[in-house]
């Protein structure tokens, strides 16, 4: 909204910018000449719409990629027509970029250095959609070495999250090089429960549509091996979707989960539980909302089948996810797995949820996952 400056009626306002349910505006910048610089989400991506005051015209500024990221750098002058912000994608390490929003020029100011040789195009990142259950176009960031051949039996890992209004931005990763440079295809599933399209994208993956998490998930799943990205049997993913299609998966990481939902949610002393009503729904009072949540709570619906081989990681300080959650889920598991996979359970006796700090021992775990994945979906080729 505007406003006069010399005004405090609110009924003098005027609309600049509509609402817009899908997209979610995160951050906006003002100068003299041009009114907003606004990051906005729209189609699962942030973007720079900029405003020009003399005709309210407004356009986008250009990004190089398909799936990226970006954040507005600090830009005090009120008075200047070019503005700051810091880019990455999945191919591209952080780059600070200065806008000219008079001429329209853009200028690499600085690039992160990866203390490596490093060339962008020697890979390769894309952006589909795969289509939900319910008909909603769930948006996938993919990244892999050129020269890869889509026949179907690539690694691939697929990470995705979709809780806690969180997004899942498609950013670069030092350490994902490790993957990609032995074939390994990374993909991300922007799934519902996260808030990458918008507001009403995360509602739609929360308390009694939660399960929109897991289905969006598994038909991004759906989607990569219909493109012949993968197959079932070379593909690993970040996340506990073991339940409801063990089928789709060779390998699973399964980082602090969340999968002793009914003993820790019905648990009002332990730290987080009450908070996290808003977010799934409070079995104590509401039978219904106590049906829906046991219908998917992952160690509430393990039974006897082949289970695909899985980490299990959980830190023994974490205050949000308890240690033993991840260690009744990994043993139930074992007792009802009707397949030879392995099933690992990894207990960081000093970490918390975020996993371990300081820089050496961080890589450390991270060298663990992709030490399982790659002996788990790519000793075939290496």
């Amino acid at each position: 909204m505007e406003v006069p400056a010399n005004s405090t009626d609110w009924k003098n306002r005027k609309e600049v910018i509509a609402h817009n349910p899908s997209v979610k505006i995160e951050y906006f910048d003002e100068f003299k000449d041009y009114l907003n610089i606004i990051i906005i989400r729209e189609s699962g991506l942030r973007k720079i719409k900029v405003y020009k005051l003399a005709d309210k015209s407004a356009e986008y500024i250009s990004m190089p990629d398909p799936a990226y990221t970006l954040g507005m750098r600090f830009n005090p002058n009120f008075d200047d027509t070019k503005m700051q912000y810091v880019y990455n994608s999945m191919t591209r390490p952080s780059t600070t970029y200065e806008y000219d929003m008079a001429t329209k020029e853009q200028t690499i100011l600085k690039q992160a250095e990866l203390g490596v040789p490093y060339n962008p195009d020697d890979y390769q990142s894309e952006r589909i959609f795969a289509t939900a259950a319910d008909g909603i176009q769930i948006p996938i960031s993919i990244v892999y070495k050129k020269g890869l051949v889509k026949n179907g039996h690539n690694p691939t890992l697929l990470h995705g999250y979709g809780s806690y209004d969180a997004s899942m931005d498609a950013s670069f990763s030092g350490n994902r090089l490790s993957l990609l440079n032995r074939g390994f295809v990374y993909a991300i599933a922007h799934i519902r429960g996260g808030s990458d399209m918008g507001e009403q994208w995360y509602l739609d993956g929360k308390l009694m549509k939660k399960k929109n998490t897991f289905t969006d998930f598994i038909a991004c799943v759906e989607k990569l091996i219909e493109d012949k990205y993968t197959t079932p049997g070379h593909l690993g993913a970040m996340g506990a979707i073991t339940n409801m299609r063990p089928d789709l998966f060779k390998a699973v990481i399964a980082d602090v989960p969340f999968v002793d939902v009914m003993n820790t949610i019905l648990d009002p002393t332990l730290p987080i539980t009450v908070g996290e009503y808003e977010e799934w729904g409070n079995p104590t009072e509401d039978k219904e909302a106590y049906e829906y949540m046991k219908s998917y709570s992952p160690y509430d619906n393990v039974t006897p089948r082949e289970y695909p081989n899985i980490l299990a990681i959980a830190g023994f300080n974490d205050p949000r996810v308890s240690y033993w959650e991840s260690a009744k889920w990994v043993q139930k598991i074992r007792e009802n797995n009707l397949g030879n996979s392995v099933v690992i359970l990894f207990t960081n006796m000093g970490t918390g949820h975020g996993g371990a700090s300081g820089r050496h021992d961080y890589l450390k775990e991270i060298v663990l996952d992709y030490a399982f994945l790659v002996d788990q979906l790519a000793t075939h080729n290496h």
